[in-house]
């Protein structure tokens, strides 16, 4: 920290991603949590100038609220890295890696972590024909929070036809059944287990309207099961070398007990919005809003 009597802390929200209005809405939130916990906040709509704003502002902390790609990526934290300007949530390797959904994967296999069959595929492949048995599942390789993500069912006729937006090459990856549960991960630390119930997928409205979804925290499960999830997530946090909090997400398939556990993807910015699930868990843990904000401050640095 600084020579200041208050320290400074510069929230970066909002950015070009395509989820850039949640960002909005975390970074806001979060800022209003750092001011009632005592510190200094300035808040910044991160943009091409950032490097030129966060030099003239020289920060005491930089708290990252931005998701998608661009801010979740690893591209921000090189720009804080260069600044030296501490920083929460993970570093440059980290951030790259788990918004990359194929290499991620390819680190839980390799820390004996359950995963689906996947693959990459060009989107004119995609719409040609079945890359996958059905039922299958498509979306973007490098993209968060259930955006632009395609559900092709078992006995589906034709492949999908993926929208403009789509990137060339997206990931086509075995749907897995079951229960849709996720779990926050702090430091070396893993916070309980909540469910997440919908009407319908999963999507990007279910996740940021109010209403869209039903978070059951700590979910209803057997305590193998959860303690299982709580070792699959913390374990997926330190295969990607994650710092601060991550989120891991899970399918259950009941039927199959253990085995039936699934892990989908780590998100190393979760939403910290009023419909997010870390800040719900760490409320479940007897965490405040603002205790949750005041620990990623104090737990940010460089060369993470």
């Amino acid at each position: 920290m600084s020579s200041r009597t208050v320290p400074l802390v510069a929230v970066l929200m909002g950015g070009p991603s395509a989820e850039r209005e949640v960002s909005l809405s975390s970074g806001r939130e979060c800022a209003k949590a750092l001011r009632a916990a005592g510190y200094d906040v300035a808040e910044i709509d991160a943009g091409a100038d950032l490097a030129e704003r966060l030099r003239a502002l020289m920060p005491d902390v930089v708290f990252n609220a931005l998701h998608g790609r661009w801010g979740e990526d690893g591209c921000v934290q090189g720009i804080l890295e260069w600044l030296r300007l501490p920083y929460t949530h993970s570093g440059v390797l980290a951030s790259a890696l788990a918004m990359d959904k194929t290499r991620a994967k390819a680190a839980y296999k390799a820390a004996g972590l359950p995963v689906v069959e996947s693959r990459l595929a060009s989107k004119a492949e995609v719409m040609a024909a079945h890359v996958l048995p059905a039922p299958y599942v498509v979306k973007p390789n490098n993209e968060g929070s259930s955006v632009g993500v395609y559900l092709v069912l078992d006995g589906a006729n034709r492949p999908p036809q993926l929208s403009d937006e789509m990137p060339e090459v997206v990931m086509v990856e075995t749907y897995a059944p079951g229960r849709e549960l996720t779990c926050t991960v702090m430091g070396d630390r893993a916070l309980c287990v909540t469910e997440i119930v919908t009407t319908g997928w999963y999507d990007y409205a279910a996740k940021y309207t109010a209403g869209g979804s039903r978070h059951v925290c700590p979910a209803e499960l057997p305590a193998g099961i959860a303690e299982t999830i709580r070792d699959y997530a913390l374990r997926a946090h330190r295969a990607l070398g994650c710092r601060g909090v991550s989120r891991t997400d899970f399918r259950w398939d009941e039927s199959r007990g253990t085995a039936g556990l699934i892990l989908l993807e780590t998100n190393t910015q979760p939403g910290m919005t009023p419909t997010s699930l870390a800040p719900e868990q760490a409320a479940a843990e007897g965490m405040s809003f603002a205790d949750l904000c005041r620990w990623m401050v104090e737990d940010a640095s460089c060369d993470r």
